[in-house]
């Protein structure tokens, strides 16, 4: 058979797997293969699935997609099928078990070993390195005038319903001049937007410097020329660095959005969480917050039937809610996770059916306050970047919507003088649905 040098690298879960795929992809390059990302149909040769192990859905997603694959190897339409991430961090012995199909497992952490697997196999030969920057040997799978840039792995926090610091273990952070040296190169290369990602990006620094340096962080990155846009995921509520706050209100180049995830509002629910906060001192936060950084946009998520979480319990997060009014919120039904605090000492007792009416009730709160939040910016002149066409329109995004996961911006073509996918521009809102914006272009 001949040699099919093609990898597809298939990558479930979230961003931060993203940028170990890119990383991978880059390295394929060197020992002369050809890799796709997520691609529609397979190309033959190998595919490495970039695994999640978050949360049972997530787990059951990444093993369908071996088991497609294992499928299609058995067909001759793959030559071999390697498994990578946090699903085969945690669980690699027992998949060995059960998919003796798969040729190799890596974890999260020894995913290089896939390299040296197929020169070996391949017999191929390293080519010399394009980089003397380890940080930039990563191909972009991302639109190039946007990238995710991960500043640290692991986290220290052992919050009772969560597997990461099982997957991932302890904090360990990038230190500021390699963060940096990287988004420089981004930016030679074409990237404007970047998107600053951690399990736990407020708790940055802690392991390396001793204090959180977020704030530091922030402030350096803000000052690399060409850098538009900076934009804060995965923050943790105990103990938030409030000097961050300052740099966000003065930065231009800082977005005014903060991803912060809350989970609850009720002390029990977040006492049995170990989320090791109370819901009077999240309300505190949040209002220091809007108040430091006027006309931010919050992203949260809630975690709903944690187990022991009775009607009254759910009632006061519904309130919460309602009055805080957040532009963006998700909800994750509780699933128990081997090893956890809960899984250990808590019964899963809240009924599936109960978990999704409430996660149905949350979002239907929140679909409600999203629409009159995009109503009222009708009329108002936003400064937006060209993220795709698509039909009659160019898809845009504002400094208060992450890509993927938030609400965008549509421009009709036909008004569009100019603008290509990348730029930057001014618009006005003219209409508004429950989670994206319809503008115009504001005329010089």
């Amino acid at each position: 058979m001949a040699v099919r040098r093609n990898v597809d690298i298939i990558t479930m879960g979230c961003s931060k797997n993203l940028v170990d795929s890119e990383h991978l992809i880059y390295s394929l390059g060197r020992i002369g293969f050809r890799a796709w990302s997520n691609p529609e149909k397979t190309h033959g040769g190998v595919a490495v699935v970039n695994t999640c192990g978050f949360i049972e859905a997530a787990k059951e997603e990444s093993v369908n997609m071996i088991l497609s694959l294992v499928e299609e190897k058995k067909r001759d339409k793959l030559d071999k099928v390697i498994v990578m991430g946090c699903l085969s961090e945690r669980y690699r012995n027992e998949l060995r078990t059960e998919l003796p199909e798969v040729d190799c497992f890596y974890g999260k952490f020894d995913w290089n070993g896939i390299i040296e697997y197929l020169k070996q196999e391949y017999g191929v030969v390293e080519r010399k390195q394009c980089s003397t920057n380890p940080d930039m040997d990563r191909v972009l799978t991302t639109p190039r005038h946007y990238a995710y840039v991960k500043i640290s792995e692991g986290c220290d926090h052992h919050c009772a319903y969560c597997a990461i610091p099982l997957i991932t273990g302890p904090q360990r952070s990038r230190s500021i001049e390699s963060i940096c040296d990287e988004v420089k190169g981004l930016v030679a290369a074409g990237t404007k937007e970047f998107q600053i990602i951690a399990q736990d990006s407020t708790a940055y620094g802690t392991d390396l410097y001793g204090h959180k340096a977020l704030p530091e962080l922030i402030s350096s990155l803000s000052d690399i020329e060409g850098v538009e846009w900076l934009r804060i995921h995965y923050a943790y509520p105990n103990s938030f660095p409030l000097e961050l706050l300052d740099i966000m209100a003065e930065r231009d180049n800082v977005c005014k959005y903060l991803d912060i995830a809350l989970q609850h509002i009720d002390d029990n629910v977040l006492a049995r969480m170990r989320r090791h906060i109370t819901g009077d001192e999240i309300r505190r936060l949040l209002e220091t917050i809007r108040r430091r950084v006027p006309g931010i946009a919050l992203r949260t998520t809630m975690l709903v039937g944690f187990p022991g979480e009775t009607d009254a319990e759910f009632d006061h997060l519904v309130q919460f809610v309602r009055e805080e009014r957040f532009e963006r919120l998700g909800v994750f039904t509780y699933s128990e996770e081997d090893g956890t605090y809960a899984a250990r000492h808590f019964k899963d007792d809240v009924p599936e059916k109960v978990k999704r009416k409430r996660s149905d009730t949350i979002m239907a709160i929140q679909q409600q306050i999203s629409s009159e939040i995009c109503e009222a910016r009708k009329g108002t002149v936003m400064r937006v970047i060209a993220d795709r066409t698509e039909g009659d329109y160019m898809v845009c995004r504002s400094q208060y919507d992450s890509p993927e996961v938030d609400g965008e911006v549509l421009v009709r073509i036909e008004d569009l003088d100019g603008v290509n996918i990348g730029d930057f521009f001014d618009v006005k809102i003219t209409a508004a649905d429950e989670y994206d914006l319809y503008a115009s272009p504001v005329k010089d």
